[in-house]
């Protein structure tokens, strides 16, 4: 029988939270809502009673009850806007871990725009804790106060009926009409930033070849049309905003008008009219407010859909297996991998196995899959098909401690975090200084640190910014050698390394392999291939050959031309005699 699917959204219990702590907000809501016929209620009785009796001492007493009543009042709608403040924090707290750590483990099944989910819960999470939300939590109140003015007198209830249906139209039309221009305009923001972000990542390039006007042009694109999108939407919002204004100050004075004509004909009052007027006002100000608002309301509603949409589709973490001591003996099992809408394989059905203390060179010209297949060796991506196994186990299965532990990868775009040289030796964890100096030595990159301004407590800048690209490369293999990992990964290790580093390099995989570990280098140069005991050859996405150094080494060396042996055409008929 196949298991239940839980999914993490249900796991993580937000809807249900999130229902909770909306209802609690409701109930101040309630009687926020009711205190705000404070003021409408002191102004009937003002007209109605105390003017004509004269009485200051009701006039006092009804201050006092008044006041009391505003300030509490004032008390409970602080206490909402509090509480508010705490379910944008809720939010924040709750998601924002698994919301990295998703879109992290998501990128490597389907490469794209994880970054989006991230923007998306910061948009959420900044609109639920701001005061743009309450007019939505006021709106339900609208009948209420429509009541109230109907039992003043029925007719000024019909108006106030008419209006606030009206306004509430106008609501669904800003909705309607404004909804494809704003989600165009999210789109083509987002596309926008990659292309600003990839630009400013190259700008070397950008700098070198002259390219700086097809990159501005090309991003000026990208934002004309966001622009025009967004121009469109706000276009559609400010008029129906501006429209639901002058209906709602239209409806206002026509209720005092109504009113005057009904205290002329003795059918009400004139508080009842000045009441009608304030507690009308105050009926429809929340669909006005959420009219004005309405553009951060549905980029809010489509970042939360977006997020619990994300979440409903990822089950529940089974519990990760985990290996106390990893000896980094490896098992490739028909490893595959097709790109999204990839038509060949980068890798097809590639089967090898190291045994610890093994160093394996993988060999092969460009786009062969040798880049792809380091990442699948580390867990950094998941293949299509078949197994990585490291001591018998999925390496995609461990736990993410075991992985620390147990795997040390330097890939071929060597990236650093903003942090210290320290910090990012240490995979930005606490480490022991021995520890941190241990793996520069083991990289051949104590020295140079040293040389440092501030030695291992330089800042590098975001992204090793202030390096050069053989230090980067320096300081990631001391990354990927950082407490003695089991299984090595170092793909392109010595592009940017001069003649000492990649000295330096041939001792470090010397020195781990002796160490017992694991060892997969990718290289084209053959001053790498020293303390290499296996070689295999990848080519269109296929593991050609594979086997001990020498050997393949061989097969792949020229044979010499056979020379062709002559035989006169009449050899037959002279007895075999060769001419």
């Amino acid at each position: 029988m196949a298991k239940n699917f839980k999914s993490m959204w249900a796991a993580l219990g937000v809807s249900r939270n999130l229902v909770s702590a909306f209802g609690v907000v409701l109930i101040f809501s309630f009687f926020v809502n009711i205190l705000i016929l404070t003021s409408p209620l002191y102004m009937m009785q003002v007209y109605d009673r105390v003017l004509v009796s004269a009485q200051v001492e009701t006039l006092l007493f009804l201050s006092l009850i008044a006041l009391f009543a505003l300030a509490v009042l004032g008390v409970l709608d602080g206490v909402r806007s509090y509480l508010m403040t705490r379910v944008g924090r809720y939010l924040d707290v709750t998601l924002r871990d698994p919301v990295l750590t998703q879109a992290i483990a998501q990128s490597r099944r389907s490469p794209g725009n994880q970054r989006r989910l991230v923007d998306d819960l910061n948009t959420a999470r900044n609109y639920i804790g701001s005061p743009a939300v309450l007019p939505f939590l006021d709106a339900p109140w609208v009948p209420f106060f429509i009541i109230i003015i109907a039992m003043l007198h029925p007719w000024l209830g019909v108006l106030a009926a008419c209006s606030a249906v009206l306004l509430f139209g106008l609501a669904v039309a800003n909705d309607t009409m404004a909804r494809a221009a704003l989600r165009e305009a999210a789109n083509q923001q987002v596309l926008s930033n990659e292309f600003a972000s990839a630009a400013i990542q190259n700008s070397e390039v950008v700098h070198a070849m002259g390219m700086q006007g097809a990159v501005s042009e090309r991003y000026r694109r990208f934002v004309d049309d966001m622009g025009l999108s967004a121009q469109r939407a706000s276009d559609i919002s400010a008029i129906i905003s501006n429209v639901s204004k002058i209906v709602r100050i239209a409806v206002q004075s026509a209720v005092l008008g109504l009113g005057a004509y009904l205290v002329i004909q003795n059918q009400m009052s004139a508080g009842g009219m000045i009441a009608a007027s304030i507690v009308l006002g105050r009926a429809l100000a929340p669909i006005e407010q959420t009219i004005g608002s309405w553009k951060q309301f549905v980029a809010a509603r489509d970042a939360y859909k977006n997020v619990r949409t994300f979440f409903e589709d990822v089950p529940v973490a089974d519990e990760r297996i985990s290996l106390d001591a990893v000896r980094g003996d490896v098992r490739v099992e028909g490893v595959s991998y097709v790109l999204r809408n990839g038509e060949r394989p980068v890798l097809n059905r590639v089967s090898f196995a190291l045994e610890p203390g093994t160093a394996l060179a993988l060999v092969g010209p460009s786009a062969s899959g040798k880049s792809t297949l380091c990442r699948i060796m580390v867990g950094a991506t998941t293949p299509t098909l078949g197994k990585m196994r490291l001591d018998g186990a999925d390496i995609t299965g461990l736990n993410p401690e075991d992985v620390s532990r147990a795997v040390g990868y330097l890939p071929q775009t060597v990236e650093l975090f903003a942090g210290t040289v320290k910090d990012n030796i240490a995979r930005l964890g606490d480490a022991q200084d021995e520890d941190v100096i241990a793996a520069a030595r083991a990289a051949g990159c104590h020295e140079m640190i040293l040389r440092l301004p501030m030695g291992y407590e330089t800042e590098l800048g975001p992204r090793g910014a202030f390096l050069s690209g053989g230090q980067r490369q320096r300081i990631g293999l001391a990354r990927a050698l950082f407490r003695s990992p089991r299984l090595i990964v170092l793909d392109e290790p010595n592009s940017n390394l001069d003649q000492e580093g990649e000295a330096a390099l041939v001792e470090a995989i010397a020195r781990a392999k002796a160490d017992g570990a694991t060892v997969v280098v990718v290289s084209h140069r053959f001053s790498l291939l020293k303390p290499i005991d296996k070689l295999a050859v990848l080519r269109d996405g296929e593991l050609e050959k594979f086997g001990d150094r020498d050997d393949v080494l061989r097969e792949l060396a020229p044979q010499p031309p056979v020379k062709p042996t002559l035989v006169a055409a009449d050899a037959g008929a002279n007895g075999g005699r060769a001419s």
